[in-house]
């Protein structure tokens, strides 16, 4: 696959004797695709292997983890799934539900063959294209969509020092949540059925089926992961899940309950999570990602955030970047069917239909 390759997050420091051949394998080791993922500095939390197995076993997905080898070291990862829809047919994503993944690589024959490779595959499954989730553009010479971005806040050593840099505002946002009685329960597994309860419900009132509670379970079991829960009067009304991983922590999921939301319990939560990282030595406070000037935006900037552009590329060459989202008229349509759902029935099927949207 001839074109300039963009650089790849800079140089890996894998050793990489350039007279061996590369070659792409489909089983590479776990711990050594980590030790991989930890060193390259384009990682993420979102590239570690053990999503794979989330993949597989909450979602029913067949995932598909290349790795380049040379010389019995690894050069390059891509994570993909396997990814079939009613709604938008098959293809093949990197990684669907994440903020971030796609391509790791130490050079552009590394990055070339993989994905390369990928769309052989792809081709293999029926797939119409390869979907690439990066931050920074990879292959510069492919079709890119530039629809999401993210929100990144970088963080003093102490709270006192955060508590004077964020807007006045919010500081009033929070002390008001904080005065109404609002308290922000910190742990992992004994919170995920409240966190989940509020979840579920949220997502049913934003037209969006809910995942299955299983992946937060698995996500707590395998990753470095924090729940938080602000409480009413003992009422679970708000909560998110925080993943922490090298120096910053992410924050892929976050919900509240509509008829207390001004109350403030959101802003609480957020600031229990900076707290918190702050506290434990993160340098990052990822927001994870978000439409443009959309609400859940905005909410992210008053804190200070830092817009990051997430950068979509599409596989093979030519390819035409679909629209999954909400300008979808068909997407619309199923909006406006969910958001009329009873909750159980929402929470019942939800899990299985979540499997249908990239």
């Amino acid at each position: 696959m001839p074109g300039a390759v963009a650089n790849h997050g800079g140089p890996a420091t894998v050793p990489s004797p350039e007279v061996a051949p590369l070659t792409i394998v489909s089983d590479p080791d776990a711990r050594r695709w980590d030790e991989y993922v930890e060193r390259h500095p384009s990682g993420t939390v979102e590239h570690l292997f053990a999503w794979r197995e989330i993949f597989s076993g909450v979602f029913g997905q067949q995932p598909v983890y290349l790795a380049a080898m040379r010389g019995g070291h690894i050069a390059g990862v891509l994570p993909l799934v396997k990814f079939t829809s009613l709604l938008f047919g098959r293809s093949l994503v990197s990684l669907p539900y994440a903020n971030y993944a796609g391509l790791l690589a130490s050079s552009d024959e590394a990055a070339e063959a993989l994905v390369a490779h990928a769309v052989e595959i792809g081709r293999g499954f029926g797939a119409s294209h390869v979907e690439l989730r990066h931050v920074d553009r990879q292959l510069p010479r492919l079709p890119c969509r530039e629809h999401k971005v993210g929100a990144r806040l970088a963080l003093p050593q102490t709270t006192d020092a955060l508590w004077g840099r964020i807007d006045r505002k919010v500081r009033n946002q929070i002390r008001k949540a904080q005065k109404e009685g609002l308290v922000v329960d910190e742990g992992t597994e004994a919170l995920i059925a409240d966190f989940y309860q509020v979840f579920a419900r949220n997502m049913r009132d934003l037209g969006t089926p809910v995942f299955p509670r299983q992946l937060f379970v698995d996500t707590l079991s395998r990753f470095d992961a924090r729940v938080f829960v602000a409480r009413h009067r003992g009422v679970a009304v708000a909560g998110a899940i925080a993943l922490g991983w090298r120096d910053t922590i992410l924050v892929p999921w976050a919900s509240s309950l509509r008829e207390y939301r001004h109350l403030c319990a959101n802003m609480l939560v957020y600031w229990s999570m900076l707290e918190y990282a702050v506290g434990h030595d993160y340098r990052v406070f990822d927001f994870g990602r978000s439409s443009p000037g959309g609400g859940t935006h905005q909410f992210k900037q008053q804190w200070g955030a830092t817009d990051v552009p997430l950068h979509w590329e599409y596989a093979p060459e030519g390819t035409r970047p679909p629209d999954h989202g909400t300008s979808n008229p068909r997407l619309q349509l199923f909006i406006r069917a969910w958001q009329r759902l009873p909750l159980p029935v929402a929470n019942l099927v939800g899990p299985r239909v979540i499997r249908q949207i990239p």
